[in-house]
């Protein structure tokens, strides 16, 4: 169940975004997904980490599921690692499959310099992955970038030093006129916001939060310049929401202005070459992709 946060969305933000999608395994149903995306471009989906993680982690499908990130799984000792990382990337991997009509198997993961995950070939799609405790999330979109962040909704944050590593002068200000029981949740929620911000860009914890802000929940969402004035126009879009009543969701949504890419089955979107290179890799055969 997804609970806004503050006032109403306005009509800009709730035309961006859909509901976040919970699904609770790889059966689906993945209908929800697909009509989201149809009709907004973009989609958010969550799950449980137990729910995507396979009985048996040595599991010979796991290989073709996985394809590149196998070599890094095995590579990883901490078991709550490798379990985040398996569930996290089975769910990113179906949510994108479910949208371009392929089989999981048949479409591989790349990495950017900066650790942020594409989808090998397939351009027209972006996608971002945050997790923490039990859950996992995932955004995709058609429309530009997308990032999104989840923190548990009442993680400690305020007088441990943080508001001076994530705030600006300005959103130190706003923040100390918050009344004492919910500031906390909103310091929570300006640092999601700024992490789904700096993923969508593809920088992930490069860009120091102090540089850029956020303005107050009373106000349509946009980024700031330090000392409050914008610092970015209506190509883009945000959202804050609460995740099974525990989780704070943000996600950031930047409209290339490109418009719509209504065909996003893998048959057309898929580069020829890219196809047959990946089918020789994985001795799979070609209509696995439906």
């Amino acid at each position: 169940m997804a609970i806004t946060l503050g006032p109403a969305t306005d009509g800009r933000t709730a035309e961006a975004f859909a509901r976040p999608v919970r699904m609770s395994g790889p059966e689906g149903p993945w209908e929800r997904v697909r009509e989201a995306v149809a009709r907004h471009g973009s989609v958010v989906v969550h799950g449980r980490l137990e729910e995507w993680l396979p009985d048996d982690l040595d599991h010979p499908r796991l290989r073709p599921l996985l394809g590149r990130d196998h070599a890094r799984f095995q590579a990883m000792t901490h078991p709550q690692v490798r379990s985040r990382f398996v569930a996290s990337r089975l769910l990113l991997k179906h949510v994108a499959c479910a949208v371009i009509e392929a089989a999981p198997e048949s479409v591989e993961l790349a990495y950017k310099p900066g650790g942020r995950p594409y989808l090998r070939g397939l351009d027209q799609i972006d996608i971002s992955l945050s997790h923490t405790e039990n859950l996992l999330l995932v955004g995709l979109t058609r429309r530009g970038w997308i990032g999104v962040d989840a923190e548990a909704k009442d993680r400690p944050m305020l007088g441990l030093g943080t508001e001076n590593q994530v705030c600006t002068p300005y959103e130190s200000r706003t923040l100390a006129q918050i009344a004492e029981e919910r500031r906390n949740a909103a310091l929570v929620r300006l640092w999601t916001l700024k992490e789904a911000y700096s993923k969508a860009i593809g920088q992930g914890m490069r860009f120091r939060f102090t540089e850029f802000g956020f303005s107050p929940q009373d106000r349509n969402v946009q980024v700031l310049r330090p000392d409050g004035a914008p610092g970015t126009g209506e190509e883009w879009a945000f959202h804050t929401c609460l995740v099974d009543r525990a989780y704070t969701v943000s996600v950031a949504l930047f409209d290339a202005g490109f418009g719509d890419t209504s065909d996003t089955a893998a048959a057309t979107m898929l580069d020829a070459g890219l196809i047959a290179a990946l089918v020789d890799e994985t001795g799979e055969a070609g209509d696995r992709a439906k």
